[in-house]
């Protein structure tokens, strides 16, 4: 009977956990939806004190006077910008980053003006009367000069995506630290937060993430490229170690700018083993080519099997690697077409390449004579012949053979070197071919056509065709 008055009891708590946890988790939304609407309420009071502040005389003689300076400042501009204009068009020996400086100074000659003035009426303001009658110019002041660094220093940001982001981000940043608002904001962003799991999520925490994250990967950009012109420069090191050296480089700096980012945020980085499990797991199902084609750029990396700048032949594609991907290589042909192979080919498939262990090649042509030429007056010719072509190597002699004696000429192949196959084959055999043909003609040497012999046998028909 004990254990039937307890079984109740334990089924009772069990239907009521879910039923807690729900509310809790109403009252978690219902007191986060409390402190947002008390730091509003707190911030639109400030915002309301200070409109009202404006509206005292000497505020207002303050905005008078700011607005009549912006007006000079205009005026200035007008008058001389143009004199700074021509005479910056007369600097044409001056070096090109100090150019690119004065344009972007005499874009915001306006700006540069007003801040002058701004911060000369204060100067002037505070020594003639008392501090609180400038107050409004010296916040005015301090906006516009932190505006005007703000905007000539994002303009190192070449994207000009993250150049705006950065720029509206930081004027926000600038304006509530200037204000002494950054309390309110950053009371108002913490307050808009949810929990996942065990980690609080808040507006505050994803600015702050968005924030570090985006400063850290700049600097990991800014030292990678520093990094791989450095390497890039360095001859002692074979080009193909060089490409993985940068490779790995970028990886290691910005996988570390990742994590130390989320790290200093607070955010939890446990459950990212959970998360690169199951990208394990896709990767071994869904990405098996895309990986495949990683590794394999890895091991030709490796290897030094290829490197940029070999000739190499792949199926019909004969040119020159440009350069080595983390997925793909880069091949340029003759003709300017660019192929992308896939690393897992040049591992799996067969490769020719021209310039592996060296730049030597050797090309084979072959040609045939009249039976009446003399063979030995016929290699000796040609052999002088090849050696008068430019990009053919006189360290190792060209040779000519007799390969066969065919139905209407004498067979021969000439043999010869060349060290530079990026230049192409095609064009150094045609130039070959075309020394032969000269040497030939200027020593009598026939180059004969097939010729066939038909004999008509004794038939009948052809009895009654001599008949006939």
């Amino acid at each position: 009977m004990e254990q039937d008055n307890t079984q109740p009891t334990t089924l009772e708590q069990s239907s009521t956990a879910p039923t807690d946890q729900a509310g809790q988790s109403t009252q978690d939304i219902a007191e986060s939806a409390d402190q947002i609407v008390a730091v509003s309420t707190d911030i639109l009071q400030k915002a309301e004190g200070f409109v009202t502040t404006l509206l005292r005389p000497w505020n207002a003689y303050q905005l008078g006077i700011a607005l009549g300076l912006f007006i000079a400042a205009y005026l200035l501009t007008r008058i001389i910008g143009p004199k700074i204009h021509t005479w910056m068009r007369s600097r044409e020996g001056w070096p090109k980053w100090r150019m690119r400086l004065l344009v972007l100074l005499h874009q915001r000659l306006r700006a540069i003006f007003f801040i002058g003035l701004v911060w000369t009426t204060v100067w002037i303001m505070r020594e003639v009367t008392w501090p609180s009658r400038s107050y409004l110019l010296t916040v005015i002041a301090n906006l516009a000069t932190a505006w005007l660094i703000v905007s000539l220093a994002t303009r190192l940001i070449k994207s000009p995506f993250l150049q705006k982001l950065v720029s509206y981000g930081a004027w926000i940043w600038v304006t509530l630290r200037i204000l002494n608002l950054t309390g309110d904001a950053e009371a108002l962003l913490d307050s808009a937060a949810v929990e996942i799991g065990s980690t609080r999520v808040s507006l505050w925490l994803i600015l702050q993430a968005i924030v570090l994250l985006g400063a850290l990967f700049f600097a990991a950009r800014f030292v990678s490229s520093t990094t791989a012109a450095r390497i890039q420069s360095n001859e002692e090191i074979s080009p193909s170690m060089r490409v993985l050296v940068v490779k790995f480089t970028q990886v290691l700096l910005y996988g570390a700018a990742f994590f130390i980012g989320l790290k200093a945020v607070g955010f939890d980085l446990t459950g990212l083993a959970v998360l690169s499990g199951a990208i394990g797991v896709g990767l071994g199902f869904g990405l098996q080519k895309v990986v495949s084609n990683l590794v394999s750029g890895v091991i030709i990396l490796l290897d030094k099997s290829i490197k940029p700048g070999d000739v190499i032949s792949l199926g019909e594609t004969f040119g020159w690697i440009n350069s080595l991907g983390a997925r793909y290589v880069s091949v340029v042909t003759r003709n300017g077409k660019e192929y992308l192979i896939p690393n897992e080919d040049l591992i799996t498939g067969q490769v020719v390449n021209w310039s592996h262990s060296n730049d030597f090649v050797r090309l084979d042509i072959f040609f045939g004579t009249a039976y009446h030429d003399d063979p030995h007056k016929v290699r000796a010719i040609a052999v002088a012949a090849a050696k008068d072509v430019a990009r053919v190597l006189s360290i190792k002699a060209p040779v000519c053979h007799i390969v066969g004696f065919g139905d209407s000429s004498v067979d021969y192949i000439l043999r010869f070197w060349i060290d530079d196959p990026t230049g192409g084959l095609t064009n150094i055999r045609g130039a070959v071919y075309l020394a032969l043909w000269d040497a030939f003609q200027e020593n009598g040497i026939s180059i004969p056509f097939p010729q066939r012999e038909v004999k008509v046998l004794d038939s009948p028909t052809a009895r009654a065709l001599e008949t006939d």
